[in-house]
């Protein structure tokens, strides 16, 4: 097992966290007022200087301190207890036809109550011509 310590590199974890959060460059990009090729560079840089750390990390909402000492390990870490957690696991127990036939049955009984507020309007009005008559 190697036991040297890993190079932190700011461009490839700013690259990870970017993919992982499922960000394109060219969104990232726009974001800072940057180009793509800007971005592509930015992530090559091993160590980015403070202002373009607090700019990419406010970009991609998450605190310098994660562009920092961003691990892969860390994240499978927590995606992993994240996974198993059955926090996040979410059943809807309902058909989509269903809900589906339901709307259609709401949008006919709209239709038809619409209807009948532009017939009463109609009898009103045939009824005030009728009388100026």
């Amino acid at each position: 097992m190697d036991t040297t310590p890993s190079m932190i590199h700011h461009g490839r974890n700013v690259k990870r966290i970017r993919e992982i959060l499922g960000v394109k460059q060219d969104f990232l990009a726009t974001s800072l007022g940057l180009s793509q090729q800007a971005i592509s560079q930015l992530e090559q840089k091993e160590v980015l200087d403070a202002p373009s750390l607090q700019r990419v990390s406010k970009a991609l909402g998450v605190s310098e301190d994660a562009i920092k000492n961003f691990s892969e390990e860390s994240a499978i870490q927590i995606f992993s207890n994240t996974y198993h957690d059955h926090a996040a696991s979410v059943q809807y127990n309902f058909n989509p036809v269903d809900k589906w036939l339901e709307a259609i049955e709401e949008n006919k009984k709209l239709y038809e109550r619409l209807l009948q507020a532009e017939r009463e309007k109609n009898e009103l009005l045939q009824k005030l011509l009728a009388s100026k008559q």
